[in-house]
C-alpha cells in the first residue's frame, strides 16, 4: 500500500491541516495519510482528524521508542554535538522528535512519500512512486547546491567516507523524500551506529539533526537515491521552495515556467508565523494566500480577518517589540 506521511503536533496544527487538505484535493479523500507524532502534544490534531477516516496518527510505541533510541545512540557518538546544541540553547538533544519521521520505514505503508508539515502537495506524486520501482529513495529538491546543511564540510573525513561525486548528487532535503518499508531493519541501524562510533560521526552536521542523519543512513548504506531535479528534462524541472519569487498562481496551484509544481515547501518560515497569521495577525509571507486557501478549505467561514498594514514575516523586530520580548510580555 502506498501512502503519504508527515510529522506533527499541535504546535504545527494549522500547517498539518493545510497539508492534509492539499493531499485531499490532489488525490481524493480516501488516500491514506499517517501523522507521526513529534511528541505527546497532539490533542488538537487528534480531534481534528476524527472525521477523516483516511488519516491516522501513528501509535506504535515500540516503533517510536526504537527510533528514539537509535537517534540518541547515533548522536551520542558525535564529538561536539552536545556542546553546539547547548550553545544554541537546547537542553539535551536538539530538536528531539524530528527523527520520528523514520518510523515510516516501519509502518503503515509499503511505499511512502514523507512530506514535512510546512509543505503543500501541488500535483499527483505518481512519478515519485513510480521511481521507487527502481530506487530505494526518491527526492525532488536542490539541496545538492548547499551541502553545509547536510554534512560538516570542515571534517577531513567527509570525502574519505563519501567521494565528492556522490556528495555532488546524492544529498537531499529531508522535507520530502519517498522510500520503502524495511529499508532500515534493526541490524542495519546497529551497523550504522557502529560506523559512527568508529569515527565517522564527525561528518554529521549537528544543527540539522534528522536531515544530516537520514542522508548519512541512505548514503552510507549504499541505497540508490534518485533526484528528479537532476534527472528530469530541463523543461520539466520546477522549483519547490517558498524562497523562489517567480512562481505563478492559478486556481490555487503554482507554476514554474508553465509547469506545475509537485509541492511547495514553506522552508524557513517558523511555525509561529503560521499560528499568528491564523490567529488574526496580518503577517505577510510568500504565497500566503495559497496557504490560507488550503488551511481553510473546509472552513470557509473561519479564515482570519486581517486588517491594517501587513508585517513582513522576516522583518527585524521593532524597538518596542525588543523591549516586550526582554520583559517577557
Amino acid at each position: 500500500m502506498d501512502g503519504i506521511c508527515t510529522l506533527g503536533n499541535d504546535r504545527v496544527f494549522d500547517q498539518v491541516i493545510a497539508l492534509l487538505n492539499s493531499i485531499e484535493v490532489m488525490l481524493g479523500a480516501d488516500f491514506p495519510v499517517c501523522i507521526y507524532p513529534y511528541d505527546d502534544n497532539i490533542e488538537q490534531l487528534t480531534a481534528a482528524i476524527a472525521h477523516r477516516p483516511n488519516v491516522e496518527i501513528y501509535g506504535d510505541r515500540d516503533s517510536m521508542d526504537a527510533w528514539d533510541s537509535f537517534a540518541k545512540a547515533a548522536w551520542d557518538t558525535h564529538p561536539t554535538a552536545f556542546q553546539r546544541w547547548s550553545q544554541a540553547g537546547s537542553q539535551g538533544y536538539h530538536r528531539f522528535g524530528t527523527h520520528r519521521r523514520y518510523c515510516a520505514f516501519d509502518a503503515p505503508f509499503d511505499r511512502f512519500l514523507y512530506m514535512d508539515a510546512d509543505t503543500l502537495l501541488m500535483n499527483d506524486p505518481a512519478p515519485i512512486f513510480k521511481e521507487l520501482e527502481h530506487h530505494d529513495c526518491v527526492v525532488y529538491d536542490f539541496q545538492f547546491k548547499d551541502i553545509t546543511h547536510i554534512y560538516d564540510v570542515n571534517s577531513p573525513k567527509l570525502t574519505q567516507v563519501f567521494p565528492q561525486e556522490r556528495l555532488d548528487r546524492e544529498i537531499f532535503c529531508s522535507g520530502l523524500f519517498a522510500s520503502k518499508k524495511n529499508t532500515f531493519p534493526p541490524a542495519q541501524r546497529d551497523w550504522i551506529v557502529n560506523r559512527l562510533k568508529a569515527g565517522e560521526a564527525e561528518v554529521l552536521y549537528p544543527m540539522s539533526v534528522d536531515q544530516s542523519l537520514i542522508n548519512y543512513m541512505m548514503m552510507r548504506s549504499g541505497k540508490s537515491i534518485y533526484n528528479l531535479a537532476l534527472e528530469l528534462p530541463g523543461d520539466r524541472i520546477t522549483g519547490c521552495c517558498v524562497t523562489s519569487p517567480h512562481f505563478k498562481a492559478e486556481d490555487h496551484l503554482l507554476y514554474d515556467g508553465g509547469t506545475r509544481l509537485t509541492y511547495l515547501h514553506y522552508i524557513g518560515i517558523s511555525s509561529r508565523i503560521f499560528s499568528r497569521l491564523c490567529g488574526g495577525e496580518n503577517i505577510d509571507f510568500p504565497y500566503r494566500d495559497i496557504f490560507l486557501h488550503y488551511r481553510y478549505l473546509h472552513e470557509p467561514e473561519k479564515p482570519p480577518t486581517l486588517s491594517g498594514k501587513p508585517k513582513v514575516y522576516d522583518a527585524p523586530p521593532s524597538f518596542f517589540e525588543k523591549i516586550k520580548r526582554k520583559l517577557g510580555i
